[in-house]
């Protein structure tokens, strides 16, 4: 996945890179990638830079000396991609930077698409608390991407290994010299006083764990700190992934992906409620379902409810789930309760995952499936099939939930048949995505394959 996508950068963003483990790297791997896109791109610094770090720029203009605006955009019809700076501190070999309070007016007259920042050091060490004066970032930053590096896992918490550690402990009370842990970084990089320090309230947040390798313990490790990072309202997703790899940049996005239960049914073909049949080991159709969702890192588990909705919410009453009542159930369209759904989750749900309520046995690894499909960037809808049959459930970004709200009739399925270049696929080995229980006879014969008497 490119680092724009995973960022989601859009035109007109001021973008900067804090923290440690790779900003400069993200930054110009960001650059030539908008830059192959036609964008027109900006990229500076609001503190100072090694000098070599832009001998590989296509141009660098130095515009303390009253360069004129003209000078730029004529750089940037020529290059796509160019680094201003203020002047050079030769003595230090490096460029200085230009004021944030100034940003705003350049981009303006140089016509830029976007503008993308380093706003501040960490002497190449993969994790960093600020210093006093860090970060440097604009008012009216928009997007702002704390970076770390994930091999700083398992390194002692040292001044040899985390730029400003003192910081940090003085801040936890983490022991000194003990191998770094996951939740440690993560907390570091998502507390407002250190990794989200003076990110304005109106500035997006997306983290981005850099030398995470394509599998094995660092991997898995990343998705600890990223998910941990996710409990912080303030981070809309966190990216990992290799800004210096060869191939594409990011591995995957973890975002926040709530589940979507449709459970209001009238259940009129089964001739009584179908998520409060008895299922397995005194468990209902829905509490089954349920539990099978619980085993995954969902942000929320939403229960939609509407025919005998206190008898569903009393047989769920013991598990971490929340509810919201479809009050046009009765009209029979099951539209009406995914949008009912949709509305409750909260804004900063970035997915969600559409779960029949009467799947009983859906396998969890189908799940799992899904749900890194859309981690790895390979559809903003996922669906999964079986021997060419596509079936259930349908992840759908939040980017296609505005046409989802707008159906008055039919099914997401014509939302799917709008958008099949947004539809990716995911081969599956289990029949489980096709199989609901409509009808006593689904009814007993899904039970009697899950080898339930």
């Amino acid at each position: 996945m490119r680092l724009a996508d995973a960022l989601r950068v859009q035109r007109g963003d001021m973008v900067a890179f804090v923290g440690a483990g790779g900003k400069t790297s993200a930054l110009f791997r960001l650059a030539h990638e908008l830059r192959a896109d036609g964008w027109r791109v900006i990229g500076t610094t609001t503190t100072r830079l090694a000098r070599h770090e832009i001998l590989n720029v296509p141009c660098s203009i130095a515009v303390g000396g009253g360069t004129s605006p003209a000078t730029v955009r004529a750089s940037l019809d020529e290059h796509g991609f160019v680094f201003l700076y203020s002047s050079e501190d030769l003595k230090r070999d490096k460029i200085i930077g230009l004021a944030p309070e100034t940003l705003s007016n350049l981009v303006d007259a140089v016509n830029s698409d976007v503008l993308l920042i380093e706003a501040d050091g960490s002497r190449r060490l993969p994790l960093k608390a600020p210093r006093g004066n860090e970060p440097v970032l604009p008012a009216d930053v928009s997007l702002v991407v704390p970076v770390a590096g994930i091999d700083a896992l398992g390194q002692p918490l040292d001044e040899a290994h985390v730029f400003n550690v003192a910081r940090i402990i003085e801040r936890y009370g983490f022991p000194e010299g003990e191998p770094l842990l996951a939740p440690w970084m993560a907390l570091t990089l998502r507390d407002p006083e250190l990794g989200l320090r003076g990110v304005p309230e109106t500035a997006r947040v997306v983290g981005l764990l850099n030398k995470v390798p394509l599998n094995g313990y660092q991997r898995a490790r990343a998705r600890v700190v990223a998910q941990i990072m996710l409990r912080s309202t303030r981070v809309e997703a966190v990216a990992l992934g290799a800004v210096q790899s060869p191939t594409d940049p990011v591995h995957e996005v973890q975002q926040r992906v709530g589940a979507v239960v449709l459970a209001a049914g009238q259940s009129q073909r089964m001739g009584r409620s179908k998520p409060l049949l008895p299922w397995n080991d005194g468990q209902t159709v829905i509490e089954a379902i349920v539990r099978r969702l619980l085993a995954f890192r969902f942000s929320e588990i939403l229960v939609v409810t509407g025919h005998q909705a206190g008898a569903v919410r009393r047989a769920l009453a013991h598990l971490p789930v929340t509810f919201v009542d479809n009050p046009d159930y009765a009209s029979g369209e099951m539209i009406s309760s995914l949008q009912a759904g949709l509305r409750a989750l909260p804004e900063t749900t970035t997915g969600a995952l559409v779960v029949l309520g009467d799947q009983p046995t859906l396998d969890g690894r189908v799940v799992g499936q899904v749900l890194s499909a859309y981690a790895e960037g390979r559809g903003t809808i996922v669906a999964p099939v079986y021997r060419g049959e596509r079936g259930h459930p349908v992840l759908f970004d939040q980017r296609h939930w505005p046409d989802l709200l707008a159906l008055e009739e039919g099914a997401p399925r014509d939302v799917i048949r709008r958008s099949p270049e947004a539809l990716a696929l995911v081969s599956v080995t289990s029949d489980s995505i096709l199989t609901d229980i409509d009808t006593p006879e689904q009814y007993r014969r899904a039970r009697y394959l899950a080898g339930l008497r």
